[in-house]
């Protein structure tokens, strides 16, 4: 699989006024490929966020190189195709919204590039009915609820026709109908439309419903691995003060045999052949 975003040697410190540089990233290698779905975690200050901004040079690597489809994002020639190649959605879906009717939110990006009016037209509909939004597009986005906003600003990233959305904890702040309604949406565009997704997350049981977890602490990659196989390495994660899915938590408790359900099904299935 050819690697869509490559991460090569990557190291990155904040400038700190009094205590000098603090090291964030520390020669980081990894390689996501394209319609890959990967999940992010680790505890504040391990990285994930500041590794997640290296995709559309919001930041730029102090060392190595930060490729998308092989661009530098140290090529200032190349900024405008890395960013429609790589889109970004923050956790608080009120910091993108910018217009007061929602397809005319997911149009601003677009109208700003100078797309053509009836092309505008046609991707808005697309990316409001991909999300489940059509309904709303002419209403005011305030008016909406957190996990409809988040959906409207994944909408207005998907209008840019990116082959990569880098997701920075959307969920964090909503509550678990609307985790609920953006997981489905993300897993839907990158399961239908072969959309490639990074999602940075806390939520262990949203790292569960993705391909392949990634697991950072103190500016490194400690783990890499499908999610079965990591949260399998239990006293690794619970070392790290990390969580695992509370399914697979109760399974291992229950000292159940295999104790590896990431869902619901799976630990009722393992709870039910141990009663049996």
């Amino acid at each position: 699989m050819d690697a869509l975003l490559s991460f090569d040697n990557i190291s990155f410190s904040y400038p700190m006024a009094d205590a000098g540089p603090v090291k964030v990233l520390d020669g980081v290698s990894l390689a996501i490929g394209a319609g890959e779905f990967v999940a992010i975690v680790g505890h504040n200050g391990s990285g994930k966020s500041t590794l997640a901004k290296m995709t559309n040079a919001i930041l730029l690597p102090d060392s190595g190189r930060m490729l998308v489809s092989g661009m530098d994002t140290r090529d200032e020639e190349k900024l405008l195709e890395i960013r429609q190649s790589v889109g970004m959605v923050f956790q608080n879906p009120d910091n993108q919204i910018v217009a007061t009717v929602v397809e005319e939110d997911v149009a601003f990006a677009l109208e700003n590039l100078g797309v053509p009016s009836d092309e505008i037209r046609r991707r808005v509909d697309r990316a409001l009915e991909t999300v489940g939004m059509s309904k709303y597009a002419m209403h005011a986005p305030h008016r909406l609820s957190g996990g409809q906003k988040q959906r409207v600003a994944i909408a207005g990233v998907i209008a840019m026709r990116p082959r990569c959305i880098v997701l920075d904890e959307p969920t964090a702040m909503l509550d678990p109908v609307g985790r609920s309604e953006v997981m489905d949406t993300i897993a839907q565009l990158n399961r239908q439309y072969g959309i490639t997704i990074v999602l940075i997350t806390h939520h262990m049981n949203e790292a569960a419903r993705c391909g392949r977890l990634v697991v950072m602490n103190k500016g490194v990659v400690e783990m890499d691995g499908p999610p079965r196989e990591v949260f399998g390495r239990y006293d690794d994660m619970r070392a790290l003060g990390l969580s695992v899915p509370q399914p697979f938590e109760l399974a291992h408790q229950l000292g159940l045999d295999g104790a590896q359900a990431l869902t619901v099904e799976e630990c009722a299935d393992a709870i039910y052949r141990w009663l049996a």
